[in-house]
């Protein structure tokens, strides 16, 4: 997850199309060596072109797009960090950054009690196995907890791809550790239980070098946007056809230099599911909030008022971190009752609720997680009718009591 920021659209003409068409293009020619990824999103953007209102790459455009109403009615989701920082399983999912970006004495010291001498972040991905992960239960597992959706890491800030990604070479869960495409697998086997799949991903990379030398230049270059993240996410779409992208890491730098809207205009007008698919507002650093699908504003926000616009709150079962840890308590987890009361004012505010679990490096959903999960599908079995498609009354909550909403 990422630190906390802040993120509207009207329809464009026929140029649309043309404009995605020359937008690839000029990525392709200011990137170089895209090769294989640079003609698969210049042949998404070639797609074919349908009649009817067609969205221009800037907010004005893309703000007015109506969000796909599937999204507001499923209202709970499951939100999965999993990834290469959950083999220290330590601290938290920015283990890396605090280890190695802030140099913290007490991730350093954790780091030479438990490791060898010069162990390097790259030498936990082989021991990032996956290797009792099995999708199907997974998918059961949410199911049962009452989720209409899940979110998935496919890539977090440290860079490592739950894919196969053509330009993450050896940085990715095919090439090391699980040896398996876990944003593929996942996928399946929640679309045959008949769940939305949501795919995070992050824009920036801390220690990418062609990010840093972007971010040395002022982001004045975008040699990683046009021959790394970019590629990624139209990767991901034309792979996976994503009902939900869930962008993050976007804080550090403009839209100018992450060309996120004409992504975007790409995926309302020409993508595979364009559509369907809803996206946040964590596109640029001064979009959450202001742009994009629907609003995350921040980690865990509640807005006190009934918004004007649609909202999630993302929330996590572990208070402490997204990511599995292995020293967590009792005492640092969310109980039954807080989950159900996040929940039902959220949901009295109009928003959909993203309850996150971090699992094991070995893909287990760690039982304590597990009997979270399914007392709040419990819950919902009883009361879902007050929540699935539910919208928000002209009170949120009554005078004379907090805990009535």
């Amino acid at each position: 997850m990422a630190a906390p920021r802040r993120c509207l659209g009207s329809h464009g003409g026929g140029r649309g199309a043309v404009a995605s068409v020359a937008m690839a293009v000029g990525a392709l020619t200011s990137g170089g060596r895209m090769a294989a990824v640079g003609l698969l999103w210049l042949a998404a953007a070639l797609g074919p072109v349908l009649a009817g209102p067609r969205y221009r790459p800037d907010w004005d455009s893309l703000d007015s797009r109506p969000l796909p109403a599937w999204f507001d009615q499923a209202k709970v989701g499951v939100f999965v960090h999993w990834g290469v920082f959950s083999v220290p399983a330590w601290g938290s999912e920015w283990f890396w950054w605090h280890w190695q970006g802030e140099h913290s004495p007490e991730y350093q010291r954790f780091v030479q009690r438990r490791y060898p001498p010069h162990t390097t972040y790259a030498d936990f991905a082989p021991r990032f196995t996956a290797h009792d992960f099995h999708p199907r239960e997974w998918a059961q597992l949410f199911q049962r907890a009452g989720a209409r959706y899940v979110v998935l890491t496919t890539k977090h800030h440290e860079g490592f791809t739950n894919w196969g990604s053509p330009v993450s070479w050896n940085w990715n869960s095919l090439d090391t550790g699980p040896h398996r495409d876990l944003v593929g697998e996942l996928g399946q086997a929640l679309r045959e239980s008949n769940i939305h799949y949501g795919l995070y991903h992050s824009l920036l990379e801390w220690f990418n070098p062609l990010y840093l030398a972007d971010k040395e230049s002022g982001f004045k270059t975008q040699n990683f946007v046009l021959k790394k993240t970019m590629p990624e996410l139209y990767d991901l779409v034309l792979k996976y056809k994503p009902d939900l992208i869930w962008s993050d890491g976007d804080w550090e730098a403009p839209e100018s230099y992450w060309n996120s809207t004409s992504f975007l205009a790409w995926l309302y007008n020409d993508s595979p599911v364009k559509d369907t698919v809803v996206v946040n507002d964590r596109w640029c650093n001064n979009c959450s909030c202001h742009h994009g699908g629907y609003y995350n504003c921040a980690d865990k926000y509640k807005p006190g008022t009934l918004p004007t616009h649609k909202w999630e709150m993302c929330s996590s079962i572990d208070k402490l971190s997204w990511g599995y840890r292995s020293d967590m308590n009792i005492s640092e987890l969310m109980d039954e009752a807080s989950i159900i009361e996040e929940l039902v004012q959220t949901v009295s505010f109009g928003g959909n609720y993203l309850l996150n679990v971090g699992p094991t490096k070995e893909g287990v959903i760690v039982p304590i997680f597990q009997e979270r999960l399914l007392a709040l599908g419990r819950w919902l079995d009883t009361n879902g009718e007050a929540i699935y498609e539910s919208k928000p009354w002209r009170v949120q909550m009554e005078n004379s009591t907090d805990t009535v909403w």
